[in-house]
């Protein structure tokens, strides 16, 4: 019977080398596979130092001296690119340095009076310093821009915005609307100013 048993275990010990084999087998794979992902990532910060965090903030557009605007083919205008970076969009540009795009709205705005004498009909353009990147934004939020203009436009004083203090003043908070919008939907406003193509009291 000693005979018999010995077959046994042998049988028995075949199957834990076959374990072993394949728990270390296993294993390698883990270190291998980990090693790698550490020399890749490792390897990114030794190669290329830390990527920097790229600005995705609109640039500002420098005013070329003495140069008409480009257009690019089929008489389209050649797309704005700005070169000059700005922390935010609270720094008022330089007129003198920095060239400046307009945008149309292309519906007019009409709604009620505060006082409900009338109504008031606006049409209005939007001047930029930057780059197309914001006239971008501004039509990918339109509807929020639209809004935000309406609202502003239903709380005038139909009387106070007859005189030239008044429209000044609706222009401020016109800019400062849409500008706040943009700030919450895209993280940069970019708007310099808003400006009247038409404006209707009735």
């Amino acid at each position: 019977m000693t005979k018999d048993k010995q077959p046994v275990e042998e049988a028995k010990k075949k199957p834990s080398k076959l374990k072993r084999l394949m728990v270390f087998g296993g294993l390698m794979l883990v270190l291998v596979g980990g090693g790698a992902g550490a020399g890749l990532y490792f390897g990114v910060n030794v190669m290329g130092a830390e990527p920097k965090e790229q600005n995705h903030n609109p640039k500002l557009v420098l005013r070329s001296e003495g140069a008409e605007e480009s257009e690019g083919e089929e008489g389209k205008e050649a797309p704005r690119v700005g070169t000059v970076s700005v922390p935010n969009d609270r720094l008022k540009p330089d007129p003198k340095k920095y060239a400046v795009a307009y945008h149309a709205i292309g519906e007019n705005f009409t709604t009620n009076l505060a006082d409900g004498s009338g109504f008031l009909q606006v049409g209005i353009s939007l001047s930029t310093y930057y780059d197309d990147q914001v006239i971008t934004n501004i039509k990918r939020q339109s509807v929020p821009i639209r809004s935000a203009v309406l609202m502003v436009l239903a709380e005038q004083d139909p009387a106070y915005l007859s005189t030239s203090q008044g429209k000044q003043r609706l222009q401020s908070q016109l800019t400062a609307a849409i500008n706040d919008v943009l700030r919450s939907k895209e993280g940069f406003g970019g708007i310099d100013n808003v400006y009247f193509t038409s404006l209707v009291i009735q």
